[in-house]
C-alpha cells in the first residue's frame, strides 16, 4: 500500500517527564502491537540518571510504517522535545525501523545517539512464514506485513544508518514456535543476524527475550553507557 494514500492515522500520545529545563532528552519508541507502557520501566531508570524523558505511544498497527512515521510519530516527537534539543532515542523492535524511516524521509532533525533493542533491521522470518495469515494481519496491521526479509521489505530498503547507533539484541525465547521459523540464534521474533544494521557503532547480544528485553537492568546499563559514550562498555 502506498503510504501517501493513507489518511486519518491516529495521533500518537506522549508521556513527558521533565527533570530539569537544561537536562538532556531521551525519547522512547515501542514496538509493533505494543504501547508506551512497555517502555515506562527503562524510561524511569533514565530519569533516575537526570534525563528528561518522552515516551511516544503511536498506533503501530493502524497504518504502514511510512504513514505512521509521517502522520503520528514525527508530530509527537516535535511536540515533546524542544526544537533545538538533541533527540536521543531508545527504541524497541519496530521502533528502530521507525527511526530509520523518520531519518530517511527527513522528518526529524538533531538526531543524537540511538539505542535499538531487538530491531528487525533485516526483517523477520516469522513475517515471511505467516505474514499472509488473516490473524497475523488482524493483530499486527499493515506495518507488520512490511517487516519480512525480502529485498522489498521496509527495513531492507532504508539503507545504512547515518546516526550513532548501538544495537542490543537477545538470544532467549518464550515462543519456540516462532523460533522454529527463524534461522540461527534468536529472541523469539528476530534473529541475532537480522538485528545488525550497516553503519551501526556498536552491537551487543544479551540473554533476553524479544518481549521483555527493555525491562532488564543489563539493557539499561548498556543503553545508558551508549547514550553517554557512543559505545557499549567492554564485556
Amino acid at each position: 500500500m502506498n503510504a501517501t494514500l493513507v489518511a486519518n492515522v491516529p495521533e500518537a500520545g506522549t508521556e513527558i517527564d521533565v527533570v530539569a529545563d537544561d537536562a538532556e532528552w531521551v525519547v522512547f519508541l515501542h514496538g509493533l502491537a505494543r504501547s508506551g507502557k512497555s517502555m515506562r520501566k527503562i524510561a524511569k531508570r533514565f530519569r533516575g540518571e537526570g534525563y528528561n524523558t518522552c515516551i511516544i505511544d503511536y498506533p503501530s498497527t493502524a497504518a504502514p510504517i511510512a504513514a505512521l512515521a509521517r502522520d503520528s510519530v514525527a508530530p509527537a516527537l516535535s511536540k515533546c522535545v524542544p526544537e533545538q534539543a538533541r533527540r536521543q532515542l531508545v527504541t524497541h523492535s519496530m521502533g528502530g525501523i521507525m527511526v530509520r524511516q523518520l531519518v530517511a524521509d527527513e522528518l526529524v532533525a538533531n538526531v543524537g545517539r540511538v539505542v535499538m533493542l531487538s530491531p528487525p533491521n533485516h526483517g523477520s522470518e516469522v513475517v515471511d512464514s505467516i505474514g499472509d495469515w488473516r490473524l497475523f494481519g488482524w493483530i499486527n496491521g499493515p506495518a507488520g506485513r512490511e517487516l519480512g526479509t525480502d529485498e522489498q521489505s521496509v527495513p531492507n530498503t532504508l539503507g545504512p544508518v547515518t546516526f550513532e547507533t548501538g544495537v542490543i539484541t537477545g538470544t532467549r525465547t518464550i515462543n519456540w514456535i516462532n523460533s522454529l521459523m527463524i534461522d540461527g540464534k534468536d529472541d523469539g521474533k528476530v534473529s541475532v543476524a537480522s538485528a545488525r544494521v550497516d553503519g551501526m557503532r556498536d552491537f551487543r547480544v544479551i540473554g533476553a527475550t524479544h518481549t521483555f528485553i527493555m525491562r532488564k537492568r543489563e539493557t539499561f546499563r548498556l543503553a545508558h553507557h551508549f547514550i553517554v559514550h557512543g559505545q557499549f562498555p567492554p564485556d
